[in-house]
C-alpha cells in the first residue's frame, strides 16, 4: 500500500507527513513524498563546476528535510514532479502509484489545530479519484491512530465512506465510532430530527457490526447543536482520532465534492479528516 504526501518544506508539508505517518503505521504502507515544481520535469545537475544548481539544491534540501520527518522503520521515497498545479501533480502520482490516499496539510492561515482549506486542498477535494486526508494546522502526531469516526449522513450515496471506514477500522483493530450530526437551526422539529438521526445511526451501526470481527468495538453517537460547528464542539475527540466523511452526492462518479455540511464540519474539526470519493471502490486500500 502506498500513500502520496503533498510535500513542501513548510509547516503545512510537515503536517501532511505527520498525518500520513500516523495512518501508515502498522499498515506496511510506503510514503511517497511528492514535491511538485511547475515547469520542472527533472532537476538537472550542474555539470560545469563542482557545485550544484540553485534548483537542484532546493530539491535536495526539500528531500533531506522531508525524509527526516519520517520515523525509522517506515519506508518512504521522495519524488519531484512537473505539473500545471500542485494538486494535478499529486493526483497524477496517486494514479501512477495506485495509492490508497493523498495526504495534505491545511492552509497556513488557519488557526492552530483548525482548518483553512487552501487552493491545493480545494482542488483535490473536487478532482481526486482517491481519498484525501487533510491535516489540521500544527498536526504533529506520528503515533498510530487510536479511533476512527465516521460521519453518518442520512442521504443516499454514503456507502463508499461506510465501507472504507469499516475496513480501515478492521485492519487496524481500532474502535469505530459512528456519529450523526444534527443542525437544529436547519430543521423544523429538533426532537424529530434527533430521533431520526438516532434511528439512522443505529441502522448503520447494525450493518457495520456484522462486518467486523466479534468483539470489535463499534459505537454510535448523535451530536446536536444550533449549528454543525456547535455539534462538533460538543463531541469528545481523541488525540489519535481520524474523521471519515463521504463526498457530496453532487460529485461525479469516483470524484469528490465537499458538500455544505462537510465544509461546516471542517471549520470546527480539531482532528484530521479523510474525504472519500463518491462510489469509491478500492475500499480495501484506504485510509
Amino acid at each position: 500500500m502506498r500513500y502520496v504526501v503533498g510535500y513542501t518544506p513548510t509547516e503545512r508539508g510537515a503536517d501532511a507527513v505527520a498525518l500520513a505517518t500516523s495512518l501508515a503505521l502498522a499498515q506496511d504502507a510506503q510514503l511517497d513524498l511528492v514535491y511538485v515544481k511547475p515547469g520542472t520535469p527533472h532537476v538537472a545537475l550542474n555539470t560545469e563546476g563542482s557545485g550544484v544548481s540553485a534548483a537542484e539544491q532546493e530539491v535536495l534540501t526539500a528531500e533531506r528535510e522531508g525524509l527526516a520527518l519520517v520515523p525509522g522503520g517506515l519506508e518512504a521515497r521522495f519524488h519531484v514532479r512537473q505539473a500545471e498545479s500542485f494538486a494535478a501533480g499529486l493526483i497524477d502520482a496517486a494514479v501512477e502509484f495506485e495509492a490508497g490516499l493523498i495526504a495534505v496539510g491545511a492552509a497556513s492561515t488557519g488557526l492552530f489545530k483548525r482548518y483553512t482549506v487552501g487552493s491545493v486542498a480545494n482542488a483535490l477535494l473536487h478532482a481526486s479519484p482517491v481519498p484525501v486526508a487533510l491535516a489540521p494546522r500544527g498536526y504533529q502526531r506520528t503515533a498510530p491512530i487510536t479511533r476512527l469516526t465516521l460521519a453518518v449522513g442520512r442521504r443516499a450515496g454514503a456507502e463508499a465512506a461506510i465501507e472504507t471506514a469499516i475496513n480501515a477500522a478492521k485492519r487496524r483493530g481500532v474502535p469505530l465510532r459512528l456519529v450523526s450530526l444534527v443542525e437544529l437551526d436547519a430543521v423544523g422539529d429538533g426532537g424529530e430530527a434527533i430521533n431520526a438521526a438516532h434511528i439512522h445511526a443505529n441502522t448503520v451501526l447494525t450493518a457495520a457490526s456484522g462486518k467486523v470481527p466479534a468483539g470489535h468495538e463499534v459505537s454510535v453517537a448523535v451530536a446536536h447543536g444550533r449549528t454543525i460547528e456547535e455539534a462538533i464542539d460538543g463531541l469528545e475527540w481523541d488525540d489519535g482520532e481520524i474523521l471519515i466523511v463521504g463526498s457530496s452526492r453532487l460529485a461525479e462518479r469516483n470524484r469528490m465534492f465537499l458538500g455544505s455540511t462537510a465544509n461546516k464540519v471542517l471549520r470546527a474539526l480539531p482532528v484530521p479528516m479523510v474525504v472519500v470519493p463518491r462510489d469509491y471502490e478500492r475500499v480495501a486500500a484506504a485510509p
